[in-house]
């Protein structure tokens, strides 16, 4: 079984790839606001408000992953794991708000009937360098997420994914339109279609998010669960297997039957090896309450 990634190494490795995040999405904001203020892109001015709107989310996992990886205290018996699940619904939330704010902008262009001048070229390298920048960094960070077990940075990687993403119909209405002159419109249709991208992926990301937050039940991992404590020698029985999602991790809790005429020290020697058994089984599960009932 893989050692379990150190608190302190979440936090430095989160930071890390987070810090270099920022520094890309400045650099890419300016350049794309810049770039289609001055070559006449309003696609690529919405696709820098969308680049702007991951520092913000940036900031969220630098501040929150020192919170969230902090152990059990006085007030927080269980930890403070779902710190991690409100900065996830933080950066969804951030995400729907840029989408609105873009489509909003596009719709009045098109309702206006507003000729612009086709964007120029350089807005076209622009987003094209967007695009390979912002997916390296998605790769990067979704490596990190996946191996400090953080769903709110898997959330912000895919925050990054969606600006990489966003800038493919930028690049494609951007060339549409310096090619075609009579397609004035196709920039704003390209800002919708952005919008409507970075809508989709917020609405994704905060399902699992709200979920946790509800104390939804992981059927799953429940049955899993169950499965393993099934295993366990001198286990007659397993019933109400539950789990929940904590942080990157799990929590779980069931009842298991054993011999009625077992003392009780034998019982709990039962229930404390299927809690290691769960516990070790690799399905990600930090805690489990074992219930000892008499078969």
């Amino acid at each position: 079984m893989k050692r379990a990634v150190a608190d302190s190494d979440k936090v430095r490795m989160t930071c890390r790839v987070t810090y270099a995040g920022m520094a890309v999405n400045i650099v890419i904001a300016i350049a794309k606001a810049a770039g289609g203020i001055v070559f006449s892109s309003r696609a690529l001015v919405a696709d820098a408000a969308h680049s702007a709107s991951d520092l913000i989310t940036d900031l969220a996992v630098i501040f929150g992953v020192k919170y969230w990886v902090a152990p059990a205290d006085e007030n927080h018996p269980y930890g403070h794991g779902k710190i991690e699940a409100l900065v996830t619904v933080f950066i969804s939330v951030a995400l729907a708000v840029a989408a609105l704010e873009l489509s909003a902008d596009a719709a009045r262009l098109l309702m206006a009937g507003a000729r612009c001048k086709p964007p120029g070229v350089a807005a076209f390298v622009i987003a094209l360098a967007g695009i390979v920048f912002k997916e390296g960094l998605f790769r990067w960070t979704r490596a990190v997420a996946r191996k400090v077990k953080s769903p709110a940075l898997e959330s912000n990687a895919w925050h990054h994914r969606s600006d990489a993403m966003s800038s493919i119909p930028v690049a494609l209405t951007v060339a549409a339109a310096r090619l075609v002159p009579s397609l004035w419109w196709i920039d704003a249709v390209g800002a919708l279609a952005v919008s409507a991208f970075v809508l989709h992926v917020a609405v994704k990301l905060s399902k699992p998010a709200i979920l946790e937050l509800s104390d939804a039940d992981v059927g799953v991992k429940a049955a899993a669960v169950k499965e393993v404590a099934e295993k366990v020698p001198g286990v007659r029985g397993v019933h109400k297997a539950r789990a929940r999602r904590y942080g990157g991790l799990y929590q779980a809790d069931l009842h298991i039957q054993v011999d009625g005429s077992l003392s009780v020290t034998e019982g709990h020697d039962i229930g404390h090896a299927v809690k290691e058994a769960i516990v070790s089984a690799g399905l990600d599960v930090e805690d489990a309450i074992v219930h000892v009932e008499p078969a």
